[in-house]
């Protein structure tokens, strides 16, 4: 009998327990929060894509397994444009127009995202993006932010400035540079031009090539012939940078090959090859969050995200899934405080404030919708197929 009692309370407290746990979930009966995002997840840019997907799918089913923002249930509406800026520009209409979103995040490229820009000013929604031009978020011409546009990469400027800080130390005066031409290469190639200046550095060559090409033997034989201390590359590594790389080693150039910011995840070693050895390159923290000083205050968020990201992706973790990383987590803060109205909901990401995330830490302001500095970056060498922080 004492038996059958006992038995019979545990499973009463089961049931209690069953009833409070999925009772409060149905009684809150309220409407999930939409947000739509586009990225470049089959194309030239999957090494950037792909992995952006994969994190937004990971943190919408652990934010939902928490409950949700404020009750509400996270819904993700994800499209893949496949690199192209047309399907970038149709998604992100089939976002506004058909699934009424409350936000959008993406675009993985500066082409990609900046084809979509005219679209969600017009439609006074705002859009947290992954690539790193920095006319995302200011117009180039009246250099007045854009209300509705945020972003999240280190934008190539701050780039430019820290490989050029590089040089000064490493009295690097003369450069060479090559840059793909589509809209990530020809905005870095502008800031590589507008800041060399400012560093009292010279450019010697500057070539440029076809995002298709695959030889760019020709440039770097024109570069060769200068007196260049180092070539600076501006590209993707599905995009020539890797080929850029390999061209380089074949042609026993001797300089210095610094590349941006763009190559900073494994698939630019593996089409590089031995050709990546030695190769440095301006990354944020999370390539190298192992090597990272135990006060650094991104340290553990950056070894947190990578494991969880391993474990689920099955590849490395790097630098730009922690862009859809902080995009979505900057949203999520501010879906919490101003729930989907667009107004309220711009506003709060406009307040954005030591936000630690894997990029660097946040501060946004009415007059600038990225918040990082040159100091979210480290310098990077790649020795023996590793990442080597720089100190």
């Amino acid at each position: 009998m004492k038996k059958l009692l006992l038995l019979t309370a545990i499973l009463i407290v089961f049931s209690l327990t069953l009833v409070s746990a999925t009772g409060e979930k149905a009684a809150s009966g309220k409407e999930p929060y939409k947000i739509g995002a586009v990225l470049d997840v089959t194309g030239s840019a999957s090494s950037l894509g792909d992995p952006e997907k994969i994190t937004l799918e990971m943190l919408v089913e652990e934010i939902n397994a928490k409950g949700g923002i404020n009750g509400h249930p996270l819904e993700l509406i994800l499209y893949d444009n496949e690199g192209d800026e047309a399907k970038s520009l149709t998604k992100v209409k089939r976002l506004i127009e058909a699934d009424k979103v409350a936000a959008i995040l993406g675009t993985s490229q500066s082409g990609t995202t900046m084809a979509i820009v005219p679209t969600v000013m017009a439609a006074q929604i705002p859009l947290v993006s992954c690539a790193a031009s920095w006319k995302i978020i200011k117009d180039p011409e009246t250099k007045e932010t854009r209300k509705w546009i945020f972003k999240t990469p280190q934008s190539d400027s701050l780039a430019v400035s820290k490989i050029f800080e590089y040089c000064n130390k490493n009295k690097i005066s003369k450069i060479a540079i090559i840059t793909v031409s589509n809209g990530y290469g020809d905005s870095g190639r502008a800031e590589l031009k507008r800041l060399a200046p400012e560093y009292k550095i010279e450019i010697v060559a500057d070539e440029r090539y076809g995002a298709a090409d695959l030889d760019m033997k020709a440039q770097l034989t024109n570069i060769k012939g200068k007196d260049a201390q180092a070539v600076i590359c501006w590209a993707v590594p599905q995009q020539g940078a890797g080929t850029v790389a390999k061209n380089a080693k074949e042609l026993a150039m001797t300089q210095q090959i610094i590349m941006s910011h763009g190559v900073a995840n494994k698939k630019f070693i593996d089409l590089a090859g031995d050709a990546a050895e030695g190769v440095v390159l301006p990354s944020g923290r999370l390539i190298v969050a192992e090597q990272l000083g135990a006060k650094d205050p991104q340290k553990k968020l950056l070894l947190d995200y990578r494991k969880k990201f391993e474990e689920k992706a099955k590849y490395p973790a790097s630098t730009f899934g922690g862009h859809a990383y902080d995009a979505l987590e900057i949203l999520v803060n501010a879906l919490k405080k101003a729930g989907t109205d667009p107004n309220k909901l711009r506003d709060e990401l406009e307040k954005t404030k030591n936000f630690v995330g894997t990029a660097g830490v946040f501060n946004m302001s009415p007059t600038d919708h990225e918040g990082l500095t040159k100091d979210a970056f480290v310098m990077v060498k790649i020795e023996k197929g590793n990442w080597v922080l720089l100190k």
